[in-house]
C-alpha cells in the first residue's frame, strides 16, 4: 500500500498539494480543478467574528494547523470498521473510505447495471465517468462563508463517490456511504455527487463516523445535488466525528421542474461543526423539504447556515431545523429564503426551534426573508425554550429519574424530525446516535 504522505505533514504544505495533485496528471482537468481550489485557497483569508456569514461563530478558535492527510488502513483495520459499517440491512449498494482511502467499493446488483446505475468512488469515476463529473462537480459557488473551507475541500478532493441513476429508473433500497476517520490529525475531504436524471429516484444514506469517540481530526466534506425534471431524491446526511474533530460541511442542491428532494441532517459529533446548506429551486413545481436535528453537549458548537433560493416560480421549500442543546453547547442557525421577481406564486418556509436542557446552554437563531416578488406565501420563525415542567414532573411523579425524564422529553422534540428519515432502519440508528449522546453528556 502507498501511503499519501506521512503523518505529520499538514494539510497547509504546498509541496505536497502540488505531489498529490500530480496523481491525476492523466485527467488533466481533475488536476486543473484541483490546483485551482489550492490558489483560492491561498489567496482567501480565515473568517473574523465581524464577517456577518460568520456572526456568533467562535472563529477565534479556528485553525487548519496540525492536521494531514493519513496513509491507508492495513488490511486489520480496514476488515473491523468495515463489519461496523453495515448499519442498513438492505442497501443497494455500500461504499467504506477510511482516512479519505476506499476500503470497500460497492457491490451492485445484475438489474441495476443493466439499467445503468452508477454508484463507485470518486477516484474511480475521474478514470471511468470523466463527461459526467465535468457536467455536474463542484458546479455553484459557495455563498455562505464558508468559501475557504469549500476551496480547501477542492484543492485536496479524492474521497467520496458519485450516484447516478439514470432518467426513468426507480431504485426502493437505499445506497449507503460510510466515511470513517482513524488516524489522530487526520485531513479528509469527502465529496457526495447525485445525480437523479428525469422521473429517477433515489435514496442516500450518508454516514461520517470515527473509530474512536474522541478522535481529532478535520473533515471539509460536500455534496452536490442535482435533481432533474421528475425526479427524486432523499437523503439522510449523519455527522457523528469524534469529538475532537473540526467539522465543516458545505452541500449544494439544485431542484429542476417538478422534482421533489428531501434532505435531513443530524448531528452529534465534533468539537465544533458548521453545516452551510444551499438550495436552489430552478424548475416550476419543484419541492425541496430540508430538515435537521441535533444534539449538541458540553461545549460543542454546532453552526447551521443555509439559503433557500427560488429562482422559478410555483415552486415550494420547506425547512425545519431541531437542536437539543445540554451543557454549555451553542447552536447557531441562519437562514435565508430568497425570492427572485420572476419566482411568482412561491411557498417557503422556515423553522428553528432550540430546546434548552441547561441553563448554561445559548441558542442564536437569525432568519430572514429576501422577497423580490409579490405573489408568495413566505414566513420564518425562530423559538427557543426549556422542557415544559409540567410534562417532567408528570414523568418524575410516575417514577422515572430527571435525567431519564428528559432525554425521552427531548427524544420525542426530535421525532418529528426523524419520521422525516423515511427508513426505519436508517432512523433507528439514528435514535440510537442520539440515545448515545445523551447518556454521554
Amino acid at each position: 500500500m502507498n501511503a499519501v504522505a506521512p503523518v505529520g505533514t499538514g494539510v497547509l504544505d504546498v509541496a505536497l498539494q502540488s505531489a498529490e495533485t500530480g496523481r491525476f496528471r492523466a485527467q488533466d482537468w481533475f488536476a486543473v480543478l484541483r490546483q485551482q481550489g489550492w490558489h483560492t485557497f491561498q489567496s482567501l483569508p480565515m473568517p473574523k467574528l465581524a464577517h456577518e456569514k460568520w456572526r456568533f461563530s467562535d472563529t477565534r478558535t479556528l485553525s487548519l494547523e496540525g492536521y494531514a492527510p493519513a496513509p491507508e488502513p492495513s488490511a486489520a483495520q480496514a476488515a473491523e470498521l468495515i463489519a461496523r459499517s453495515h448499519l442498513i440491512s438492505d442497501a443497494a449498494g455500500l461504499i467504506v473510505h477510511i482516512d479519505g482511502h476506499c476500503v470497500l467499493k460497492p457491490s451492485l446488483s445484475p438489474e441495476l447495471i443493466a439499467q445503468g446505475v452508477i454508484f463507485e468512488s470518486l477516484e474511480d469515476a475521474i478514470k471511468h465517468h470523466p463527461a459526467l463529473l465535468k457536467e455536474h462537480l463542484l458546479k455553484h459557488p459557495v455563498l455562505l462563508g464558508g468559501d475557504k473551507f469549500a476551496a480547501l475541500h477542492r484543492a485536496w478532493l479524492r474521497a467520496g463517490y458519485i450516484l447516478h441513476v439514470p432518467t426513468g429508473v426507480e431504485v426502493s433500497q437505499p445506497f449507503v456511504s460510510i466515511t470513517w476517520t482513524l488516524t489522530d490529525g487526520v485531513a479528509v475531504f469527502p465529496h457526495a455527487l447525485i445525480i437523479a436524471g428525469k422521473h429517477a429516484k433515489a435514496d442516500i444514506h450518508d454516514f461520517h463516523l470515527s473509530a474512536k469517540p474522541d478522535q481529532k481530526a478535520l473533515a471539509i466534506s460536500a455534496a452536490d445535488i442535482h435533481a432533474d425534471t421528475g425526479s427524486q431524491v432523499r437523503r439522510l446526511a449523519v455527522q457523528a466525528w469524534g469529538t475532537g474533530t473540526q467539522s465543516f460541511q458545505v452541500d449544494n442542491t439544485c431542484g429542476g421542474r417538478d422534482s421533489l428532494i428531501s434532505s435531513v441532517n443530524a448531528a452529534v459529533g465534533s468539537r465544533r461543526a458548521r453545516l452551510e446548506n444551499t438550495v436552489r429551486i430552478d424548475g416550476a413545481g419543484a419541492d425541496v423539504r430540508l430538515y435537521g436535528i441535533s444534539v449538541a453537549s458540553g461545549i460543542q458548537e454546532f453552526d447551521q447556515r443555509t439559503l433557500q433560493i427560488h429562482a422559478a416560480g410555483h415552486a415550494k421549500s420547506d425547512l425545519l431545523f431541531k437542536n437539543a442543546l445540554l451543557g454549555k453547547a451553542r447552536t447557531i442557525f441562519s437562514g435565508l429564503i430568497k425570492v427572485e421577481p420572476d419566482a411568482q406564486r412561491t411557498d417557503a418556509f422556515q423553522t428553528n426551534r432550540n430546546l434548552l436542557l441547561s441553563p448554561e446552554a445559548e441558542a442564536d437563531s437569525l432568519p430572514g426573508l429576501e422577497i423580490e416578488a409579490n405573489d408568495v406565501k413566505c414566513s420564518h420563525g425562530a423559538t427557543t425554550g426549556q422542557i415544559d415542567p409540567a410534562e417532567l414532573f408528570y414523568l418524575q411523579a410516575r417514577g422515572i429519574p430527571l435525567a431519564t425524564a428528559q432525554e425521552l422529553l427531548a427524544q420525542g422534540f426530535l421525532e418529528e424530525v426523524l419520521a422525516k428519515v423515511g427508513h426505519e432502519e436508517a432512523a433507528a440508528a439514528v435514535r440510537e446516535m442520539l440515545r448515545e449522546k445523551f447518556h454521554q453528556a
